[in-house]
């Protein structure tokens, strides 16, 4: 049975950092899209950051790059996002994602091909 959990959100001011950890188990941990996402109150969930674990090829969302960067420990089965310059808006739940096996190359906007989810981390970033 695949697990996502994630880990490292919380309350931080405007400018700061924080890092959050997504462990996962039960599948091929090293041939695998993972996914981080985010849904603030009352929009549409969108894709953050995602990378290829056996490749390590990373793709980011337009609003995040430059301050956001995903990367992969595959010995201990867990994908990070490092998140730098916080800003207000970037407040929402993140949650990682499994892409499913036969995904295509659509990686940011094909969110229904994402098929294993975590529980999701509050990140607040406060003005």
């Amino acid at each position: 049975e695949v697990h996502l959990a994630e880990s490292g959100g919380g309350l931080v001011q405007a400018g700061g950092s924080l890092r959050l950890s997504c462990t996962g188990s039960g599948f091929t941990f090293d041939d695998s899209t993972i996914g981080w996402f985010r849904q603030a109150p009352w929009k549409d969930r969108e894709a953050v950051s995602v990378i290829k674990t056996k490749d390590l090829n990373t793709y980011y969302a337009d609003s995040v790059k430059g301050r956001f960067t995903i990367s992969s420990d595959n010995a201990r089965k867990t994908v990070y996002l490092q998140m730098n310059n916080l800003k207000p808006e970037d407040t929402a739940v993140y949650l990682c994602a499994l892409g499913g096996r036969n995904m295509g190359n659509d990686y940011l906007r094909a969110l229904h091909e994402y098929e294993d989810w975590g529980q999701g981390t509050q990140v607040t970033v406060s003005s």
